[in-house]
């Protein structure tokens, strides 16, 4: 009896988490996102996105046939979706913990959607189409997750990858892939008890800077 009013008497903290679609408004805190996310990978030096390069980009195409965003806010009220995107409804979770979240960016990533409601941009996932011609199926090719730092270790990041998963399903695509940085071993044992095959024998080539505009530039 004892354990049970000690359960009972136990303060819970609910938050409503949201995975949407990004839109043009969104670039100002997609652009800090992607800024803290170079912070973390220890890549700040590579980093020079603008909200005037993102905004140039992300949105000329509709979305899931070029560059797409998904954005997850958090929120001390439900979500209502009265006007879902025809592409795309947004993913809705309710979340319980025993402590509060302590948020000091919170003013800083404040978001008010359009149905009023007050939330906080937590974090993002960005992916486009690519093609695997061993499944002759298109597929998505994940270049950025990232969740802000006191929403880690929630469920957040798997509620983003999931999203991408449950769209890649929809549309009939054959898998969705991503790189992992080698050192981060937490990353790597997540997207492990995802049931995400981590390839050891596989390496990243890229040209870029010098090499790029010297073979870019080699028939000219």
């Amino acid at each position: 009896m004892a354990t049970e009013l000690l359960l009972d008497s136990t303060p819970m903290h609910r938050l409503f988490a949201s995975v949407r679609l990004a839109t043009p408004s969104d670039v100002p805190h997609i652009q800090k996102l992607i800024h803290q996310l170079a912070e973390f990978e220890r890549l700040a030096h590579h980093c020079s996105a603008t909200e005037v390069s993102l905004s140039s980009i992300l949105f000329n195409s509709p979305p899931f046939q070029s560059f797409t965003v998904f954005i997850l806010e958090i929120s001390s009220n439900p979500f209502q979706s009265t006007l879902p995107h025809p592409l795309f409804s947004p993913i809705t979770q309710t979340l319980t913990f025993n402590l509060p979240i302590h948020d000091t960016e919170k003013e800083t990533f404040r978001s008010i959607n359009d149905d009023g409601i007050d939330a906080v941009v937590a974090g993002f996932i960005l992916f486009f189409p690519n093609y695997s011609t061993f499944l002759s199926k298109p597929g998505f090719y994940v270049e950025d997750l990232f969740v802000r730092k006191c929403y880690r270790r929630k469920g957040l990041g798997k509620m983003l990858l999931s999203a991408v998963a449950a769209q890649a399903v929809k549309m009939g695509y054959g898998r969705v892939e991503w790189t992992v940085l080698d050192w981060n071993v937490n990353a790597i044992k997540f997207y492990e008890e995802m049931g995400a095959n981590v390839l050891q024998e596989r390496r990243i080539c890229r040209l870029t800077d010098e090499a790029l505009q010297t073979h870019g530039n080699a028939n000219n």
